[in-house]
């Protein structure tokens, strides 16, 4: 045995019961001789130290295999300024030890989920006001698609088989907008609903920037789609995809309830669109998100459930193109399911797993105290 490896040895064996048991948690190293030889304390150092210098970096760091390497380091790397200032240092390293999460090999952690959602929520209140809208703008016209796609299998399926089978096939295209913008991370409103709501509801920003950020999204989400709308639909009814029949008898579809049914059909589809949100952070991978967001928004579509976004493009284009949607009809469905989203997203979701995460923090919080009692009683 050489005596650097003596020295290593004995310097170990004077350290603390605590410091040993910070070297033996650390991850192991691979396995080469020369590194197996040299300080583990050194060793965590320099890790640290990488993974701090490459979070600059986090946007830009996705595998050629799919996996994506800024949510592990989003937790990894949080720091006490990323929390709220209300509690205290010793919260905050709790906090922080629940969401580490850098094991790829296992599905993420709850608290692991959650602390990334803040952060990324956080990240958007910072963003400029032109690239908010600019980005939801994008997303109102991606969403577009599916109600283009839609429309035009509805078209043809009317023909061959009656309306209401129609109706239900055509809808299995709907998540294709969908993933268009959960992938390439546009705006869309109800999918960010509960993740902006996140940093509100743990005292990071205060409730007036959660309503501009939210008004600067739904503007951007409604002209966006406003504007596809009166293009691609009337490019539609020229190249005779469809016609004007069809686009009343899919806002009829829409349309034909009380006002209360639709608010309450829209408070389960804002509900569904945050339990995507969340699931679409627990995937490591690209082709998980897209069969995650394909099974929640295609059960959306054949559910006939009301969303915001997308059920602004199908009532303006009746508005627009067809014979039965009054001005005041159109404005009157876009405020109550706005509505509807806007409940199913925050209370249903954003609300209960953060309460549930705050119950997690104390559990943790009882253990550590538990454990340190330990270690206590063992020196004494």
């Amino acid at each position: 045995m050489s005596q650097d490896t003596e020295h290593d040895h004995d310097s170990q064996a004077n350290l603390s019961d605590s410091e040993r048991l910070s070297v033996n948690t650390t991850p192991p190293m691979p396995k080469d001789n020369h590194t197996l030889e040299e300080n583990s304390d050194s060793s965590k150092d320099i890790e640290v130290d990488k993974d701090a210098d490459d979070t600059t970096d986090s946007h830009a760091n996705e595998t050629s295999d799919g996996y994506v390497d800024e949510p592990i380091k989003a937790t990894e790397d949080l720091e006490n300024d990323d929390l709220p200032e209300e509690i205290s240092d010793e919260d905050k390293e709790t906090i922080k030890k629940v969401a580490s999460d850098d094991n790829l090999s296992q599905a993420k952690s709850y608290a692991s989920i959650l602390v990334e959602q803040v952060i990324h929520a956080k990240e958007t209140f910072e963003r400029s006001l032109g690239s908010l809208f600019t980005s939801a703008f994008t997303a109102g016209l991606e969403i577009g698609i599916s109600f283009f796609m839609i429309l035009s299998a509805f078209a043809l399926l009317n023909d061959v088989i009656p309306s209401r089978y129609a109706m239900v096939l055509s809808s299995l295209l709907y998540p294709i907008g969908f993933i268009i913008v959960v992938i390439g991370q546009s705006l869309l409103f109800t999918e960010q609903t509960s993740l902006l709501s996140l940093p509100v509801l743990n005292k990071i920003e205060p409730l007036h920037k959660l309503l501009r950020l939210w008004g600067i999204v739904i503007a951007g989400n409604i002209v966006g789609g406003c504007i596809f709308a009166a293009l691609m639909i009337g490019l539609g009814l020229h190249m005779h995809l469809f016609t004007d029949h069809a686009i009343d008898v899919y806002a009829e579809h829409i349309l034909g309830f009380e006002w209360w049914v639709i608010f309450g059909s829209a408070v389960l589809a804002g509900w569904m669109m945050g339990v995507a949100a969340w699931l679409v952070t627990s995937a490591r991978d690209t082709l998980s998100r897209i069969v995650l967001v394909t099974l929640i928004t295609g059960s959306i579509g054949f559910l006939g459930l009301h969303h915001s976004i997308v059920g602004n493009i199908e009532v303006f284009s009746a508005l627009l193109y067809g014979n039965t949607v009054s001005l005041w009809r159109y404005l009157v469905f876009l405020v109550v399911v706005l509505v509807g989203n806007t409940v199913g997203g925050v209370v249903f979701v954003a609300v209960l797993k953060n309460r549930t995460f705050l119950f997690e923090i104390e559990k943790v919080k009882e253990q550590a105290a538990e454990a340190r009692a330990k270690m206590d009683r063992r020196r004494f």
